[in-house]
């Protein structure tokens, strides 16, 4: 212990200097990237993404060009051509869970028959099961204080359990990524109990889940000390998996896991790095980050009905003045979504249902009003009328809240059910394309000279 604090009073003694001279040294003029036509963010200079890719497997379409200028819609998502609303609409009223389904289409291209999808969920079920010892070696002995990073550290251990890890063959990767898509819920609820001993200093416990149990069942049924779920819940949770399986190949993780896939690295490697691009406060962290807002909003508003009170709330947290000093307003607006986020009307409307009569009903019409207030406001501070929709993060993490399901969760939730998406990119990635991802820098260092170091 003395050691490690003498190492840190050391460190704090030259971090100053550090800093300063990282900063000193490190400037870039912001000028310099329109000056060489830099496309920050892989972005065009409208906003739109820069295609590096073509796909099969999803389509977010929020706006159609009219003479060079983005004309809003409605936003429209779908999954190997099929709506996405029509796939969680089908499987709604047929009464039957969706999630299972949902993988199989991403993966595989198409619908699976009755029969198909039969040996599929059993297939998935069987591979819930973790590696002997996993949950011991793994996870019980190096607790994280995220589940995120356990989740990446965890799928990265997995390679040392795999006997033909290195092998991206067709075969191999498909058994691989039906292994991950399998386990990853597993290693969600093991690594949070863990959590809850190590650093809440609460009891865990292990449930095993049953066979005939789906994904989103498993999940409560693990997760919850008394096993104890309704069917009414463990489907709404099973439609959030669905919405959030998979979104197109240029969101960040996606992307992350397609661009290491390209330099042929292993499975395991590939998924953790979009794991670890998940969990980023503007990507997957984004529905906790809307969730801290809230309450930053529930405490300096007195009266969450007076919209004049919210807006005000509002335009100072886009003013850096409330909020988390972000200067975000969270679960508004997307990169694609112009007039509306086809996943946020369908929590939306499940949400509604689910909090009527609840103490969470006051919650919910406080997010309402956000919703309706927030692009007014942004029109107001930053002087941009761009039309602004609710994304899915406004209102998942309340769904979420009302499953009874803790924070801790709430991205690696979005990992569990995104896992699906990252493995039919990775297999599309490696069956259609043959090229490492390498885009170009500018360089703008000056040319300098050596100095000896007696000379300095």
């Amino acid at each position: 212990m003395e050691k490690k604090q003498k190492e840190n009073a050391l460190w704090n003694q030259s971090m100053e200097q550090l800093c300063k001279e990282y900063r000193m040294n490190n400037h870039i003029d912001p000028e310099n990237f329109e000056r060489f036509k830099v496309k920050r963010g892989l972005r065009n200079a409208d906003g739109t993404g820069v295609v590096a890719g073509i796909t099969q497997i999803c389509n977010v379409h929020g706006y159609v060009l009219d003479e060079g200028e983005k004309a809003p819609i409605d936003g429209e998502l779908t999954y190997r051509g099929i709506s996405v609303t029509d796939l969680i609409g089908g499987c709604v009223r047929e009464n039957r869970f969706g999630f299972e389904e949902t993988v199989y289409l991403l993966l595989f291209g198409c619908l699976p028959t009755a029969q198909e999808l039969h040996s599929f969920t059993q297939i998935i079920a069987q591979y819930r099961e973790l590696p002997d010892d996993f949950v011991e070696d793994m996870i019980i002995k190096a607790p994280s204080p995220n589940v995120m990073n356990k989740l990446a550290r965890s799928v990265l251990a997995l390679y040392s359990y795999d006997d033909n890890p290195e092998d991206n063959s067709l075969e191999n990767v498909l058994r691989q990524s039906v292994q991950l898509i399998a386990r990853l819920p597993s290693i969600m609820v093991a690594a949070y109990q863990v959590k809850r001993r190590s650093y809440d200093h609460k009891s865990m416990y292990f449930h095993i889940p049953k066979q005939e149990q789906s994904v989103a069942e498993s999940i409560l049924f693990t997760l919850r000390s008394d096993k104890h779920y309704t069917d009414e819940e463990a489907k709404l949770l099973d439609l959030c998996l669905m919405l959030h399986a998979e979104h197109g190949g240029g969101n960040n993780s996606t992307f992350t896991t397609r661009v290491l896939t390209s330099s042929g690295t292993d499975t395991y490697s590939a998924i953790a790095g979009g794991i670890g691009a998940l969990k980023g406060p503007r990507h997957g962290g984004a529905n906790l980050k809307v969730m801290e807002m809230l309450e930053h909003i529930k405490a300096g508003v007195q009266n969450w009905e007076d919209e004049e009170e919210v807006r005000d709330f509002l335009r100072r947290i886009l003013l850096r003045e409330e909020g988390d000093g972000s200067g975000l307003i969270y679960g508004i607006g997307h990169a694609v979504y112009t007039k509306s986020d086809p996943r946020a009307i369908i929590l939306k409307r499940n949400a509604k249902k689910l909090v009527e009569g609840s103490p969470f009903e006051a919650e919910f019409h406080l997010l309402e009003r956000v919703e309706k207030l927030a692009p007014g406001v942004f029109a107001q501070v930053r002087g941009n009328d761009k039309p602004l929709c609710a994304n899915v993060d406004l209102y998942s993490g309340l769904v979420y809240k009302t499953l009874g399901i803790p924070q801790d969760l709430f991205t690696p939730l979005f990992a569990v059910s995104r896992m699906a998406g990252w493995c039919a990119h990775r297999l599309e990635e490696m069956t259609t394309t043959s090229r490492i991802m390498r885009p170009a820098y500018k360089s703008i260092a000056s040319a300098q000279g050596y100095v000896p170091l007696g000379d300095r």
